[in-house]
């Protein structure tokens, strides 16, 4: 199976190029794959402000547990 059009090893391989697979894609993945990581990190940054923002509200009472830290 050939996938860069070579059907002989036995050429110059200087004349030939690239003899990897998908050759000329590497922009097109590189662009994916930073579009790909930003949304990562702007879903995280969010989802991590969403439960911090659950967890305060959830603290509802924060003056009792000072008093019994300043009580110790």
């Amino acid at each position: 199976m050939s996938t860069n059009g070579l059907t002989s090893w036995a050429v110059d391989l200087k004349d030939v190029g690239a003899i990897y697979p998908f050759q000329g894609t590497e922009t097109v993945l590189v662009i994916i794959l930073l579009v790909f990581w930003i949304g990562w990190h702007v879903l995280q940054t969010r989802a991590e402000t969403r439960e911090f923002e659950h967890d305060l509200a959830a603290d509802k009472s924060g003056d009792e547990q000072r008093k019994a830290i300043d009580r110790y």
